[in-house]
């Protein structure tokens, strides 16, 4: 063979390579090496992969961000260009900027050129890329801006436990076991303890000693311990024993309130007109509950109007605080929201605070949600304590373990040490005969014990 033949024989098997590796690039695997379609949808549609960007300096593969959506051939779309442009203003900024980074005719020419020296030269991309990486970090900043300046510094937590969280239990807890357990919630520093409720024994039997409870802690310093009184003849038997806050409770259900306490809304409201009335005369502040304000287990869905006008309705009538209740957990950050904007529509917003059961989980959100919307006080039950008598299949109320938990990890300040309070949720957890409801008690027991093993 001579030289020429060499050289052409050269250029066909170099030609030929390269057909052969793009063609195979494009080449469908064999039937017999395809996953089925159910494996393709689950993997579509749980894999944390399934439409990541790779890490490369090319500007590729942003489609995990800026308001688009991956369809199941693992492909992107625009979402609609008006909805994200008005609600999230990011990520239109987010999006330009992706676009800006991706592919020009600039950019590919010269990648050819380069890729033609033979030369890898990363100067075609680098000063776009490092450009770019300040804008991401300056959007990343507005960003996480956006997302915490709403929220307070300070959250007041109003632990329910005591009241709320033991109102259900169908075992009555000794009146000791009841006190001993505000002592212990008293020393977390936690400042405001709804002790008990005054309520006719008929109704609520776990609470029948609420008189021997209040007089047994109402001298507790630096600790305020609201009592739950549902009329007049339980307001005076609450200031009888020592009580200097107390707390009424409406519902924005129809149904609910005549379950609950027996009359109608517009009732129960001239019931506790009555009560702030003498309070007022007392110089004894009230707080106002406002129960069903998502959903409610005989209506259904109750509309933010109604939740609207019974806040307003407490909060004309002298309630100082207005603590709205979520009392069968059905919310959700989207039904949470409008819910709110409702009620700050009309009350101010330093006025409300939020009070959620975890029946489904998403207490945690609700409450996020609801910092970010400015509220600053949020109610909690030790170990998850709770339910509602009237109120079947409710859960416990958001765990306080847990909501000081994530404030801790937000930066928030609550003055609660979170030992002590896993402490006194160990103690009542014991006396029920059952583990703790919060994860984060849970889970902090867990690595506390395996490190006790090392």
């Amino acid at each position: 063979m001579n030289q020429r033949e060499c050289i052409l024989w050269k250029v066909f098997f170099f030609v030929s390579l390269i057909h052969f590796t793009m063609s195979s690039l494009e080449e469908p695997l064999g039937h017999d090496k395809l996953p089925s379609m159910s494996t393709m949808d689950r993997v579509q549609r749980f894999s944390s992969g399934c439409c990541r960007p790779q890490v490369d300096n090319l500007g590729m593969g942003n489609c995990f961000i800026e308001g688009r959506s991956c369809s199941t051939s693992n492909s992107c779309n625009e979402d609609n260009e008006d909805y994200t442009a008005e609600t999230y203003p990011w990520k239109r900024q987010t999006r330009d900027m992706s676009r800006g980074d991706s592919f020009s005719p600039r950019t590919m020419t010269t990648g050819r050129n380069t890729l033609k020296s033979g030369i890898v030269d990363n100067s075609f991309y680098t000063s776009d890329y490092q450009y770019s990486q300040k804008r991401n970090n300056k959007d990343m900043q507005d960003m996480a801006y956006k997302f915490m300046k709403g929220m307070p510094e300070f959250v007041k937590i109003v632990e329910v436990g005591p009241r709320d969280g033991l109102q259900n239990e169908k075992n009555i807890v000794p009146t000791d076991v009841k006190i001993e357990l505000i002592h212990r919630l008293a020393s977390t520093g936690l400042s405001v303890i709804e002790a008990t409720s005054f309520v006719s024994p008929k109704w609520v039997p776990q609470l029948a000693d609420a008189k021997d409870v209040m007089q047994a802690v109402h001298n507790l310093r630096g600790i305020r311990l609201p009592v739950l009184t549902p009329n007049l003849k339980g307001f005076e038997a609450a200031v009888a024993a020592g009580a200097r806050e107390v707390a009424v409770f409406a519902s924005a259900s129809e149904s609910f309130s005549k379950s609950n306490i027996n009359c109608s809304i517009e009732e129960s409201l001239s019931r506790y007109r009555a009560v702030t009335r003498a309070a007022k005369e007392l110089s004894i502040p009230v707080r106002g509950y406002v129960s069903c304000v998502v959903g409610c287990p005989v209506e259904g869905p109750v509309p933010p109007s109604k939740v609207a006008y019974v806040a307003k309705a407490l909060y004309d009538m002298g309630c100082f605080e207005i603590s709205l209740g979520d009392t069968i957990g059905v919310g959700t950050p989207g039904t949470v929201v409008p819910m709110l904007l409702a009620v700050m529509a009309i009350v101010p917003t330093e006025k409300l605070a939020v009070h959620f059961h975890d029946t489904y989980g998403q207490s945690l959100p609700n409450i996020l949600v609801s910092l970010q919307m400015g509220i600053s006080a949020v109610d909690s039950s030790v170990a998850g304590l709770g339910g509602c008598p009237y109120a079947k299949g409710a859960s416990g109320n958001v765990a306080t373990e847990d909501v000081v938990y994530m404030l801790n990890g937000l930066g928030i300040k609550t003055n609660v040490d979170i030992g002590k309070l896993m402490s006194a949720g160990d103690f009542i957890g014991k006396q029920l005969g059952r583990p703790s409801g919060s994860k984060t008690a849970i889970a902090l027991n867990r690595v506390t014990a395996d490190a006790s093993k090392i």
